[in-house]
């Protein structure tokens, strides 16, 4: 561990060292800084924030945490530092901060490959000092605001409740070279990693103690009946006085399929009751009242051939389990509820317009009230005398950066808070844009300008789509970032198309199940209104997309020839394919059918179908740890542009995921993105990546 973990570094030290021009290149966007997990004390009087930045190799991203003043006086603190990171930041009722590290304990000597220990800052600074510990590592904790009692997730074996029993068990199937998994349930796989045989177990630890400095304290399994794959979970949460733990339980729904229920632990061992179990829906995302008499949780129904999911909040009373629907009516999908501090009212998320807005809405009844103006915010954070609110907000113009809301002003735009998240001047502007859609709908865009582009200087467009499907461009994203393209000269256009969230739930029901109509005609339509503006050169344009927009990307080289270069990154290309090997193949057949029994959608949707219409050239992108959309797709759809004699490239990440994360690969992940724009765009020489 390195020197002082309560240091006194400034917003000014974040171990990066941004260029004139950070987007300029690539290798200079991976080094500024990203912000991350807000977290406010009990008392309300301090925050604390993640900071990801650029180890010195410049081969990974280290997070450390720092403090940010609430008031916005004083500038932001850095409070830890250490080769592993940390992450995860909570704060106890006494000031101390808990956070996760791997980072190696001072206090034991040939420890072995460190696993993710839950540590303490000291309220008055000092070093951090590691408290609790499990042989699979520590993923997840929770702390009672009133007791600061304190809950883990842990990886643990079957047979494995005590720390003992779990390491013999880890070290059996080492010794012996054993790495099978026997599956006796499904899924195997979750995005980029295998499930089993170890499952998540949440923990209690009563309170952190004191004189524990190896962090050895013994700890009770709440969940002793957790089995793999999913075990336990890891979305829990106390009740503020410690008796009580809400969790979001997994339980089978029909042959291979799953949906949560919410059940309640007593933490002193005595059991577990149900709460709300609905078998139309999905019930998450628990938070209990400041008295603890009530919870509020999210309610998604489940999707169907007919039907997308639909949201809405309930309240639920804890004693007697009765709940009622706290936003009936509301055509807007809620998430992240939690109380006011008086209990009167739910704040909570939700997308609505290219937005991501903080609503309120009181707990008698009455319709949500939307607090804020533009911008996309997380980490709503509710102070506990209810003069404030805390969130992290970003947009298409700014990164994550902390900011302090008004409890009851609407339409605001809060100020920053200082910290080392924010950013220089951006290399062009961003507008809102507007189509009208074959059948009249509205499609709202994004358009990113370069400097420049005008009518004498028209700029070339890349229409980026996103994933999900069921999102919408509203926040500001590392991975698909525009401003990268627009420091190379390219508009970016980033449409919600119908499927999109954030316009209503008939605007989902449009593309439910025909993923190549209304999404792509919306975003033909939102091209065409493009390309009307005079800073737009019609002529050069393009086409992009990951995950569902990689779909969209492989849809439209199917059905169009209008745009130069089309760019495909984790795309589904074979749906049937996809739905039998992807790691929640329940999920997508509940919108698909059964290929055997069901045909049709997949015969009218599936891009492969039309493979010998593709005359645009086109860069494939894909990982191979991606589990959702398995590296097969890319590969099929590879073998099918080959054969056929489509110019095409293959760029292949073999230990990537379904994203990009490391620096050294998303940087020439951009870098051969703008080389084959480049070539097929601006009809430039084909430039291959110095490292590729």
């Amino acid at each position: 561990m390195s020197p002082s973990d309560s240091s006194d570094t400034t917003a000014t030290d974040t171990g990066a060292s941004a260029a004139p021009d950070p987007f300029a290149r690539p290798a200079d966007v991976a080094a500024l800084p990203r912000v991350g997990a807000l977290a406010l004390s009990v008392d309300g009087i301090r925050l604390a924030i993640s900071v990801a930045t650029l180890d010195p190799a410049k081969k990974k991203w280290q997070s450390a945490l720092w403090e940010v003043d609430p008031t916005g006086a004083r500038p932001a603190r850095r409070l830890t530092r250490s080769a592993p990171g940390e992450s995860s930041p909570v704060w106890a009722p006494d000031g101390s901060l808990l956070f996760t590290s791997a980072r190696p304990d001072p206090t034991v000597a040939d420890a072995g490959e460190p696993k993710p220990s839950l540590w303490s800052l000291p309220p008055g600074g000092g070093e951090a000092r590691p408290v609790l510990s499990r042989p699979g590592g520590i993923s997840g904790v929770a702390v009672a605001a009133g007791t600061g009692d304190v809950v883990v997730a842990a990886a643990t074996l079957p047979g494995g409740a005590e720390a003992e029993a779990d390491e013999e068990r880890r070290k059996a199937r080492t010794d012996a070279g054993v790495t099978a998994v026997l599956h006796e349930a499904y899924p195997v796989r979750h995005w980029d990693h295998d499930l089993g045989p170890a499952a998540p177990h949440l923990f209690w630890a009563g309170r952190v103690p004191e004189d524990d400095p190896a962090g050895s304290s013994v700890l009770r399994d709440l969940t002793p009946d957790a089995t793999p794959p999913h075990g336990a979970g890891e979305e829990f949460t106390l009740s503020p006085d410690g008796r009580l733990l809400a969790r979001s339980e997994e339980i089978p729904d029909g042959p291979a399929g799953h949906r949560n229920r919410l059940v309640v632990t007593a933490t002193d061992g005595s059991g577990t009751r149900v709460l709300v179990d609905d078998p139309l829906a999905d019930v998450y995302a628990a938070r209990f009242s400041p008295d603890g008499a009530a919870l509020v949780c999210v309610r998604e129904s489940l999707s169907s051939y007919a039907e997308p999911p639909d949201y809405t909040l309930l309240v639920v009373d804890v004693a007697s389990g009765t709940s009622r629907d706290l936003t009936p009516g509301f055509d807007r999908w809620p998430s992240a509820p939690q109380f006011s501090a008086d209990g009167t009212g739910v704040y909570f998320l939700a997308d609505d317009d290219g937005r991501h807005a903080v609503f309120r809405v009181a707990v008698d009844g009455g319709e949500p009230v939307r607090l804020t103006g533009d911008g996309a915010y997380s980490d709503l954070q509710v102070a506990p005398d209810g003069s404030a609110l805390y969130a992290l907000r970003s947009a298409y113009d700014s990164p994550s950066v902390p900011v302090r809301l008004d409890p009851a002003a609407t339409g605001q735009e809060p100020p920053v808070l200082p910290s080392p998240g924010t950013i220089g001047p951006l290399p062009g502007t961003l507008h809102e844009v507007q189509a009208t859609a074959a059948d009249g709908s509205r499609v709202q865009s994004w358009l990113v300008l370069p400097e420049g582009a005008s009518a004498d200087s028209p700029a070339p467009l890349v229409l980026w789509i996103h994933g999900g499907p069921l999102m919408s461009w509203n926040s500001w994203s590392w991975r698909w970032c525009p401003w990268v393209l627009a420091a190379q000269g390219y508009a970016v256009l980033l449409p919600n198309p119908a499927l999109s969230q954030g316009f209503g739930q008939d605007f989902v029901r449009r593309g439910w199940g025909a993923w190549g109509e209304a999404p792509y005609t919306d975003l033909m339509a939102a091209v065409d209104a493009a390309e009307e503006r005079p800073d737009i050169d019609a002529s050069r344009t393009a086409a992009m997309g990951g995950s569902f927009g990689g779909y969209m990307a492989n849809w439209i080289a199917t059905q169009t020839d209008r745009f130069r270069a089309i760019v495909s990154h984790a795309g589904l290309w074979h749906i049937d394919s996809f739905t039998s090997t992807t790691d929640a193949a329940y999920y997508w057949e509940k919108e698909w059918g059964d290929p055997l029994a069901e045909p049709r959608r997949y015969e009218q949707n599936s891009p492969h179908r039309y493979a010998d219409a593709i005359r645009t050239p086109m860069l494939v992108i894909h990982g191979d740890k991606d589990y959702r959309v398995p590296v097969g797709e890319a590969l099929h759809l590879w073998y099918d542009l080959q054969k056929r004699g489509v110019p095409s490239k293959f760029l292949y990440f073999p230990d990537e995921n379904h994203w990009v994360l490391t620096p050294g690969n998303s940087t020439v992940w951009y870098e051969t993105v703008l080389a084959f724009l480049a070539e097929h765009v601006r009809e430039e020489p084909w430039e291959r990546p110095a490292l590729l």
